[in-house]
């Protein structure tokens, strides 16, 4: 008798998987984050305060891409490692493919990750927008902002909505991202391989955009501003509906929507890829 397998969660011994996880998840994270950057602008322009064409329209569309590739890597990888860790930590036979260990996985991935990514994000967006001198590095934005405001109003603005909106898209992500690769080979008789399980991060990284769009515009306008006096969670979102109601709380929807469909594809599908050849070449 045939033993089975489950295609859907590769098993590594647990001193690979650590390793695993780093290169796999950097690796995918740095692909998605300079192949589609450019849509990345553009959401971040179509959400600022002040507009498309005064944020820089089509022009330096390129602005920040320096920025979010130095912190894709390290971002990504710190995700992927705790996500793994944890959701490794929790499993047993009856509970691994439990939506709840996906959930808090990655939940706890996303926060450990924002460690890295809100102040990249703070220097990314502010170059997107056009809100600094031409020539102004990366390092000289955050240095500013400490400055000016310290590390948990500079540096770290915006933390907290970050993981506002990270935990929920998490929270619905992962969860079908998994279950989707479960029910790939039961539903369709075809193996499951990279190509189908970006497929599946394709689908549910879309959902869970589209969801969660409200909540990244409200990260965007918080990073953007220009002092934190200004800043007040309640405030914004007011403003916001005011101004332009359901449509201002869904703005960008469409290159968000479309960033993270083609990102869900392009980082799971490299992940699953990258952490088969590792395994298989018993790199790690």
């Amino acid at each position: 008798m045939t033993e089975s397998v489950d295609l859907s969660v590769p098993t590594f011994h647990k001193p690979n998987l650590y390793w695993t996880s780093l290169i796999a998840g950097g690796f995918a994270g740095l692909v998605v984050d300079v192949a589609l950057f450019p849509i990345d602008t553009v959401k971040t322009r179509l959400q600022s305060e002040r507009g498309f064409w005064r944020s820089g329209g089509f022009r330096g569309i390129y602005k920040g891409l320096g920025t979010a590739a130095t912190g894709s890597v390290p971002s990504a990888a710190l995700f992927f490692v705790t996500y793994e860790s944890i959701k490794s930590a929790l499993s047993t036979p009856n509970s691994n493919q439990s939506p709840f260990v996906h959930m808090f996985a990655a939940s706890c991935g996303e926060i450990i990750a924002c460690l890295v990514r809100v102040p990249i994000e703070i220097a990314k967006q502010r170059k997107q927008a056009m809100l600094v001198k031409k020539g102004t590095t990366s390092f000289q934005i955050l240095y500013q902002a400490f400055q000016a405001e310290g590390l948990r109003k500079g540096i770290y603005r915006g933390f907290g909505i970050t993981i506002m909106r990270e935990v929920p898209f998490s929270f619905i992500q992962f969860p079908l991202w998994e279950y989707l690769k479960t029910q790939w080979e039961p539903t369709t008789g075809l193996t499951l391989n990279p190509a189908f399980v970006a497929l599946c991060g394709a689908i549910s990284g879309g959902i869970a955009a589209g969801l969660t769009t409200p909540l990244d515009v409200l990260k965007t306008r918080i990073m953007l501003a220009e002092s934190a006096q200004k800043i007040s969670f309640y405030r914004i979102f007011r403003n916001i509906y005011r101004d332009n109601g359901i449509r201002g709380l869904f703005a960008g929807f469409v290159p968000r929507v479309m960033w993270i469909t083609l990102g869900g594809a392009v980082f799971f599908g490299f992940y699953d890829l990258t952490t088969n050849v590792l395994h298989k070449n018993n790199y790690t």
